[in-house]
């Protein structure tokens, strides 16, 4: 267990992908995973057995606070990393230190307080036409054309946008 407390549960937090616990480890060591009635990894929908779009899983405030970017995307790659070739972010300096990656591509990351995301330039284009953010630049004065900055005012959900990102790095396009 990495010792942080969950910011859904208050309970421990096992790491990176592994969910929050609540209780004692059954016979075999393992913890029964517990957050907003979650079903498993990355379901997201109370059908699913998981938080509705924009619950506490998808950014939204739990409790009625406002969630840091931060710890929003910690608990996306706490939900993520769970999906086999998908790694954390390296940490470091440079382009991509924040970045979730699916067979070494960056699919996803944090900058600036912002979820960027890899994804069809197609897809880019309708996200900016519905004002949900802008083409990521990278600061270096030319937006990429399959690399989309979220507006952190966007009412998305970033777990649904890094699934679609996961899906087109998975595509190998």
């Amino acid at each position: 267990m990495s010792g942080r407390a969950c910011r859904e549960t208050g309970s421990a937090h096992q790491g990176r992908g592994r969910g929050c616990v609540a209780g004692a480890a059954d016979s075999a060591g393992a913890y029964p995973v517990v957050v907003s009635g979650e079903a498993g990894p990355l379901a997201d929908s109370p059908a699913e057995g998981g938080p509705a779009e924009g619950g506490p899983a998808e950014g939204g405030p739990a409790g009625g606070g406002e969630i840091p970017p931060e710890h929003r995307f910690d608990d996306l790659v706490d939900e993520i990393v769970a999906v086999a070739g998908v790694t954390p972010p390296r940490g470091g300096g440079g382009f991509g230190r924040s970045g979730l990656r699916f067979q070494n591509k960056i699919f996803a990351m944090l900058v600036r307080g912002r979820l960027v995301l890899k994804l069809p330039a197609e897809r880019v284009d309708a996200l900016i036409a519905d004002g949900e953010g802008v083409r990521f630049d990278a600061n270096k004065g030319t937006p990429m054309k399959e690399w989309f900055s979220l507006d952190p005012e966007s009412g998305l959900g970033w777990l649904a946008l890094a699934r679609e990102a996961l899906d087109f790095a998975r595509s190998g396009r």
